[in-house]
């Protein structure tokens, strides 16, 4: 791995840092940062790449200087957050742009991925919710209908690419699942709520519903499981508002 070149950085993130390397992209994790979690997300990506979706194909796992690191084909292109940042004028037209990729995402199937309803149940398991709110959220996933639909996890604009011949590639598969689409839904939604974007994630959600003849309340009903699910990842800035969410939709 000596001859890979690391000084050219593309993005840097909390727990990782991204390089490019020629046509290589390499995704660095920190130092310390979970093995199981690295492959996992090298699995899910490989399994995907037999779906009609344009995908970055992985190439290597790879450990450089004691830190896991994956190696994926890079793609020539900007994210659609850059763009939308270039053009914010017409950021509703790039939002209807993503859930017809989000639509394409959730029209494939990949049987060997784990399940989204098992990724819930078991991060609601380890919220510091009390028990009788933990009860109330598992049995009311439980009663959510059963699919098996591909679930990105994190789909945002900063998680797609567009080349530039237009043509839209998805990154960032650590979060794969398969399930109930309107989970992944309800991920997207409370994504830009968390980043203050509610004006577009409001659009984004009304669109959606319109686009799927989905009802909103029903989608409203995985932003609850989310928000839980969500809480787990310890920010502090975020729990009181995850927190509202979670006990106002008890409430209704």
């Amino acid at each position: 791995m000596s001859k890979l070149n690391l000084g050219t950085v593309i993005t840097t993130r909390e727990t990782k840092t991204l390089y490019r390397d020629g046509d290589k992209c390499i995704k660095l994790f920190n130092k310390g940062y979970s093995k199981q979690d690295v492959l996992n997300e090298a699995l899910n990506q490989a399994r995907l790449e037999d779906t009609e979706l344009n995908i970055p194909q992985v190439l290597e796992v790879t450990m450089i200087d004691g830190a896991w690191g994956i190696i994926f084909e890079f793609i020539e292109g900007k994210t659609l957050t850059e763009i939308i940042a270039a053009d914010p004028e017409n950021v509703k037209q790039y939002i209807d742009m993503m859930i017809d990729l989000q639509l394409k995402i959730h029209a494939q199937k990949c049987p060997m991925l784990p399940k989204h309803r098992d990724k819930m149940f078991r991060k609601i398991s380890a919220t510091e919710f009390v028990d009788e709110i933990k009860y109330e959220l598992h049995t009311h996933l439980n009663g959510m209908p059963k699919h098996n639909k591909i679930c990105h996890g994190d789909f945002r604009p900063s998680n797609i690419i567009i080349t530039p011949d237009d043509k839209p590639y998805i990154i960032d598969w650590s979060h794969a699942t398969q399930g109930n689409a309107s989970g992944d839904v309800a991920r997207t939604y409370l994504v830009y709520l968390l980043t203050n974007q509610k004006e577009n994630g409001e659009y984004y959600l009304n669109r959606y519903c319109e686009k799927t003849d989905t009802p909103r309340k029903y989608v409203e009903q995985w932003v609850r499981i989310v928000a839980a699910s969500q809480t787990v990842k310890g920010k502090k800035e975020e729990f009181d508002f995850l927190d509202r969410i979670v006990n106002v939709m008890e409430a209704q």
